[in-house]
């Protein structure tokens, strides 16, 4: 296999699975509806001027309505969820929860008309996925020791893995720019409106000082900017044309543990025998669903919508 490819998948691996560190030391000391605003408004803009003097077309009114939906479900309510989420749990806890999009999207598919119903394995791969959600939160949550999750943290996290999910299913057939690229920063600039809107609301205002601002929150913030918003996708997006979709794929099995680790090691995040079966029992059954839809056509356009960070 082309050295090139293996290079993607590492930069994919490693950055979107770190992403979620760099998150909880941002919004130390950074409002978090604010943290995912400025990610997306810089990346957004970058990526349309990129894409506008590389000859794309400027989106319609339509587009901009259309990307305007998917970037609410999927910037403000992924990303931003996540970016709040991440003030009361852990980085590794979160990435474990949000990296469950799959079973969300499963069961969105069946229920929805027209959606692709689920054979046996992929019912099977759901099961054990929410089984593993239970096990990962569930003790913590009823026996009084929430020291590493807390109820209203746990909550986001699953709506915004939930919303991500439905902004991905929705962008299947919406009318977005032919130019995957151009689609995102339409999304990005429409959702960091949104999450600049709620955070004004949430009076993220008053509470973003400047002066207070630790430098690692800024170094945090630039490097989710940068890297994950911009180099890792570009990488994404590389690899959907070059690479067999199935090697692309394994990123929602790698981030988590690289999250996991990053954030034991790094912020000394609870690592324990716990989590870490309930990380093998999430992360396999994402492999079980991926499985049991091996065969089935995939969208492109689709596929590049399932960057979580």
């Amino acid at each position: 296999m082309k050295l090139k490819i293996w290079v993607a998948l590492l930069v994919v691996y490693i950055v979107w699975g770190s992403t979620y560190l760099a998150i909880r030391f941002a919004v130390e000391t950074i409002p978090p509806f604010f943290v995912a605003g400025s990610r997306a408004l810089l990346a957004g803009t970058i990526l349309y001027i990129w894409r506008r003097l590389a000859g794309d077309p400027a989106p319609t009114g339509r587009q901009w309505l259309a990307g305007a939906l998917v970037g609410l479900l999927l910037l403000l309510g992924g990303n931003g969820l996540v970016s709040w989420a991440e003030q009361k749990v852990a980085s590794g806890v979160a990435a474990l929860l949000v990296g469950s999009a799959p079973l969300w999207m499963a069961a969105i598919e069946a229920l929805r008309p027209g959606g692709v119903r689920p054979n046996w394995l992929g019912i099977l791969g759901v099961t054990i996925g929410f089984c593993g959600i239970f096990l990962l939160v569930g003790p913590s949550l009823f026996d009084g020791k929430i020291a590493d999750v807390q109820p209203l943290g746990i909550g986001a996290l699953l709506l915004a893995s939930l919303l991500w999910s439905l902004g991905s299913i929705t962008s299947r057939t919406a009318n977005l720019p032919s130019s995957a690229l151009m689609s995102t920063s339409v999304e990005m600039l429409t959702g960091s409106a949104g999450l600049f809107i709620i955070g004004a609301l949430a009076g993220e205002g008053r509470m973003l000082h400047i002066t207070a601002v630790s430098l690692r929150s800024w170094l945090s913030l630039a490097y989710l900017t940068i890297f994950g918003s911009l180099i890792a996708f570009t990488a994404y997006a590389w690899l959907l044309r070059e690479a067999p979709l199935t090697l692309v794929s394994t990123y929602a099995y790698v981030n988590p543990l690289v999250a996991v680790i990053l954030g034991s090691w790094l912020a000394q995040e609870v690592l324990n025998a716990r989590i870490l079966v309930a990380a093998l029992v999430i992360i396999g059954s994402v492999v079980v669903i991926n499985v049991s839809r091996l065969g089935k056509a995939v969208s492109p356009r689709a596929t590049a919508e399932t960057e979580n960070t």
